[in-house]
């Protein structure tokens, strides 16, 4: 879908990169990151750039800006933004551009700002940096590019914290301090990774409203193809460094021309293909086909959940002076962040859990693998209700082997002082019957070949390992002790498409063969179509919708899941 109005190509583009090399300094040599990149951009176009990690996509965009790591350097090639050579500008020059002409948002909101200094105070460093405000009326001015990208009660979002706020208005924070002096180049690298569909859409609408009222240049940088289709007037595909198409959205979409962008379109999970569709077909050809099993019938349901409820208390809003006085406050009502929900899992059965950032979903599975303690409720598992068990004694129980977890972020679930085989014996030694080291050894290296680990790798610590390896990693842990519940929370946000594909159909093959069952937490609900049998849809601590995946997916009967389901971004067909 073309969002933007054609730009004027008659006029010179605001953006010109030519045959761009960038080059790192390692201690192994010189590497090449970036080769003979080229690239135009016009005032008010949209150009997106996709491809996985390592593609160069980021360091081209850096480059542009100039905050190369000082490690690397422009080795070929030219940058020229309104006319200036930004690769041999001084870097005062370039300071001055950065912010005012060109600005970015970077992809982890929370990292991007300063943890103890106020979101308002931010937005007027940069008013006053630029020389946009003055410290008079830097704050009305702050407030101001608050409501621009449409923060509700700026007045008060400009006094808080970034802790103090969700991951997308933290993003809107980190837009408005890009778009603060309005510059004509905005460069938005993976702006919606970690966001939820709806407040997905959100973002990139805010961004698109932006850019159209300012006539304002974007380059979107991406692996989400989707997304890409949907905002942008041109994509460019990169692959190990090098462009290797470069097209209008819709033709490069509708037909692909280079190998690598048709492998990235066919790993990207969307309606009516089975999960061995996402593979590349020499791939898929050498792999069984998916067997229909349906999950066991009839009998006891391995999990049932009862009227499950999770409390915090809010902070005391009475005022401290009728405190020291000895006045009765009343304790403001407790945050009710799971709120009495009901459900069941069957043997064998894989169940979605979805919904927007802040609907209870995370913590609904915090509770169920026993690190949280409910307020209320029962967590019936094969029969006993593991919510008489308190969060802290949990770990030393029995039961504590036959529930597991998969978590997010690949990297940060590991620990970076265990090599792999370490990481996936540690709950084989916590848990586990006591073994000698070689059966140890054998046990690690039997899981490692089960998940399609090369063995070779088993002693490499997680920075020597690739994403989809630690991915692999963490679900040969899981699986160590054979447990019937493995609870995936987001298993492969972090992944690129094509390694998301792989441990998809690496996570659907392992249920198949050790009769597991899956709860499944994500908020991207293709992949929760493909993956799971059944789809449960939270919102506000609430169940609002559940049934079976396909039938609640083509007929939602919930206002709330069809908004969902409208929300996600899609390929051309």
């Amino acid at each position: 879908m073309n969002i933007h109005a054609g730009a004027d190509h008659m006029q010179p583009p605001l953006l010109d990169v030519h045959d761009l090399t960038v080059e790192f300094s390692t201690r192994r040599g010189m590497v090449r990151a970036v080769e003979k990149v080229n690239l135009t951009l016009a005032k008010g176009e949209t150009l997106g750039i996709v491809g996985e990690s390592g593609s160069g996509k980021s360091v081209t965009s850096y480059t542009v800006m100039r905050i190369l790591d000082r490690a690397g350097r422009i080795a070929e090639g030219s940058i020229t933004f309104g006319g200036v050579d930004v690769g041999n500008a001084p870097e005062a020059q370039v300071r001055t551009l950065r912010g005012r002409e060109m600005s970015m948002i970077f992809q982890n909101p929370r990292a991007a700002l300063n943890p103890i200094r106020k979101v308002g105070k931010q937005i007027e460093d940069v008013l006053i940096e630029h020389v946009q405000a003055q410290p008079s009326n830097a704050r009305e001015k702050a407030i101001e590019v608050l409501q621009a990208v449409r923060i509700a009660r700026p007045e008060e979002r400009y006094h808080a914290y970034p802790f103090e706020l969700s991951g997308g208005m933290c993003q809107r924070i980190v837009i408005a301090l890009a778009l603060a002096c309005r510059p004509q180049l905005l460069i938005a690298d993976e702006p919606t990774t970690g966001l939820d569909v709806t407040t997905q859409k959100a973002v990139m609408d805010l961004v698109v409203e932006l850019a159209r009222e300012r006539n304002m240049a974007t380059i979107l940088i991406t692996h989400d193809l989707g997304l890409a289709a949907a905002y942008c007037d041109r994509v460019m595909v990169m692959e190990k460094g090098r462009v290797v198409e470069t097209a209008t959205a819709e033709a490069i979409f509708r037909a692909p021309q280079h190998a690598y962008t048709r492998k990235l379109m066919r790993a990207t999970p969307r309606g009516g293909i089975t999960l061995r569709d996402l593979l590349p077909e020499e791939v898929a050809a050498e792999m069984a086909p998916l067997t229909t099993a349906k999950p066991l019938a009839g009998g006891p349901s391995l999990l049932v959940v009862e009227n499950l409820i999770k409390e915090y208390p809010r902070p005391s809003t009475g005022s401290g002076l009728a405190r020291l006085f000895g006045a009765k406050v009343a304790p403001p009502e407790p945050f009710r962040a799971v709120d009495g929900i009901s459900f069941s899992l069957a043997r064998g059965e894989s169940l979605g859990l979805v919904g927007e950032s802040g609907c209870g979903k995370s913590t609904t599975s915090m509770m169920l693998m026993r690190l949280l303690d409910p307020t209320s409720g029962r967590i019936i598992f094969n029969g006993e209700d593991l919510a008489n068990i308190s969060a802290k004694t949990f770990a030393r129980s029995p039961w504590r082997s036959r529930i597991q977890m998969v978590f997010q972020d690949p990297t940060d679930s590991l620990n970076p002082r265990f090599t792999a085989a370490r990481s996936i014996a540690d709950p084989l030694m916590r848990l586990g019957e006591p073994m000698a080291s070689a059966a140890l050894r054998a046990r690690v290296e039997e899981l490692a070949t089960l998940v399609g680990l090369p063995v070779s790798l088993l002693d490499r610590f997680p920075h020597q390992l690739s994403g989809g390896q630690k991915a692999r990693v963490g679900i040969a842990r899981a699986i160590a002790l054979d447990p019937e519940l493995v609870v995936l929370d987001e298993p492969t946000a972090a992944l690129d498409v094509s390694v998301q594909a792989v441990v998809l159909n690496l996570l659907q093959d392992l249920k198949q063969r050790l009769g597991m069952s899956y709860i499944f937490v994500s908020h991207d609900l293709e992949v929760v179509r493909m993956l799971c049998d059944r789809v449960i849809v939270m919102r506000s601590g609430r169940i609002v919708e559940e049934g079976q995946t396909e039938a609640v997916m083509a007929s939602p009967k919930a206002d709330y899941t069809r908004e969902l389901l409208s929300s996600i971004p899609h390929p051309p067909a």
